[in-house]
């Protein structure tokens, strides 16, 4: 299990408004970046080689290790918006999770939970993410092609392209206001597929 202390969260009262989808904004080199942390405005740019090190130096965010880990989100009951985020480094790549809690209907909290690939779309399509969710004799499974930072998280969850629970299902897999996440990262079958041709 990941560690308290691994999972970056903030919610809505120390992080004031969730920013901006980077999308709409102007990025003068086309090869600069912007902050991909959700948990902050953050008005870094730099190459896509070093949002790894900004990441973990910046906002320390620490990486886990390994194909298949599992990660311990704590504090389930924090008010809407909330982020957990953590690293996940396995196949050569550096991948980031990110579970969200929010309201998509007011009253209503969500949960949310993504994996990014700090890399390129055509580098994303490479690989293959499934998100596990496993108590009391319940399983429930989330299969998917990562998205690449380079996108807007923000986007990837009003589109619903990522895990989503209702409060009632997350608590039926919670454990005192924790969340265990299997993460599991392979490369794509049809990906490795035309490699070999």
């Amino acid at each position: 299990y990941a560690p308290t202390r691994c999972a970056a969260a903030q919610t809505s009262t120390e992080q004031g408004i969730l920013p901006p989808c980077h999308h709409h904004e102007t990025v003068h080199d086309p090869q600069l970046v912007p902050c991909t942390c959700p948990l902050f405005s953050c008005p870094w740019e730099g190459h896509l080689e070093v949002v790894v090190s900004h990441l973990r130096q910046t906002h320390r965010i620490n990486i886990l290790q390994g194909a298949e880990i599992v990660f311990l989100a704590t504090d389930m009951h924090l008010p809407a918006p909330t982020d957990w985020i953590i690293m996940h480094s396995c196949l050569g790549h550096q991948f980031l999770l990110v579970l969200r809690k929010q309201e998509k209907y007011e009253g209503h909290p969500q949960f949310f939970a993504t994996m990014m690939l700090i890399g390129t779309p055509t580098q994303a399509d490479n690989f293959t993410y499934r998100l596990e969710l496993n108590r009391n004799q319940r399983r429930l499974k989330w299969e998917a092609t990562p998205r690449s930072v380079l996108e807007c998280v923000d986007s990837v969850i009003s589109d619903g392209d990522c895990l989503v629970l209702n409060t009632s299902l997350a608590q039926l897999f919670s454990d005192n206001g924790s969340l265990a996440i299997g993460i599991a990262i392979t490369t794509s079958k049809v990906h490795s597929a035309e490699a070999e041709m």
